[in-house]
């Protein structure tokens, strides 16, 4: 596999979680850069990944990256998910030629934003216990007080939401109330699931004024190296004459997604 233009017409980016919460990036990925071309690849027969060895996350992530790329060539992948980005990445970079980018929880963002200095970090547990969250928060916001909530259901109850269930918003909104009772007027979302349901959690915390993820840095990130491999402002820009991405899963489609996927511009397929 080999880095630079693969195309004059289409830079191709490779976005990759354990489940659909890479949509999010590729969202902001399409708004910076509407003319690449995206292709999802979810890991749903290793979801959810914070609940796997190390060892296993590692060899998942390389091995299903290194068989995508081998079907279909991308000049980017981007690591959508916090648990891969945290283990995997070292190895990841050492199989592939391709250019990678990682995701890590929004903390020095939130800081600069934060205007009583008050900060909550809803992410998964697994994020919540790893020190390298500790470290941001020490590097960028050792001013603040940071609220953590780290959820072991809610990355499951997206999933679900996403095949056309409700969202247990009583249960949601129960979750929550440590930012209540914390008073935190900005709030980290430290999973790229989360963004997907960003107007139900701001309508459950009227009060939180700044929500922010990484989209916007992945998709700064991922333009830089784009830049590097030759493609210009105008190739990213240009309107995309292929209309729609493709969303490949490694097990089974999960039933009633497609049209959640469909919702985002994507062609559901087989990996």
């Amino acid at each position: 596999m080999t880095a630079g233009p693969l195309s004059l017409s289409a830079a191709r980016v490779l976005v990759f979680d354990s489940g659909v919460g890479g949509l999010s990036v590729g969202a902001c990925i399409r708004q910076q850069m509407p003319g690449v071309m995206l292709t999802f690849l979810a890991d749903n027969v290793g979801f959810p990944y914070g609940n796997q060895p190390e060892a296993t996350v590692i060899a998942r992530t390389v091995g299903l990256i290194g068989e995508q790329l081998a079907r279909y060539p991308a000049d980017v992948v981007v690591v959508a998910c916090n648990t891969a980005s945290t283990v995997a990445l070292p190895a990841l970079r050492a199989a592939i030629s391709v250019p990678v980018v990682g995701v890590v929880p929004a903390i020095k963002p939130a800081a600069q934003m934060s205007v009583n200095r008050r900060i909550g970090v809803l992410a998964t547990p697994a994020t919540i216990r790893r020190s390298y969250l500790d470290d941001l928060v020490e590097d960028y916001a050792s001013d603040c007080l940071v609220e953590r909530i780290g959820h072991a259901e809610l990355v499951l109850w997206i999933e679900h939401w996403t095949r056309g269930h409700s969202l247990p918003e009583a249960e949601l909104s129960l979750a929550l109330q440590p930012f209540r009772d914390a008073g935190v007027d900005t709030v980290v979302l430290g999973c790229t699931h989360y963004p997907l349901i960003l107007e139900q959690l701001a309508v459950l915390l009227p009060e939180v004024r700044f929500w922010v993820d990484s989209g916007e840095a992945i998709s700064r990130r991922a333009a830089w190296l784009l830049h590097r491999a030759g493609f210009s402002d105008d190739m990213l820009a240009r309107p995309a004459a292929f209309g729609h991405h493709n969303c490949v899963f490694s097990g089974d489609r999960p039933p009633g997604i497609d049209s959640f996927l469909t919702g985002h511009g994507c062609v559901p397929g087989p990996i």
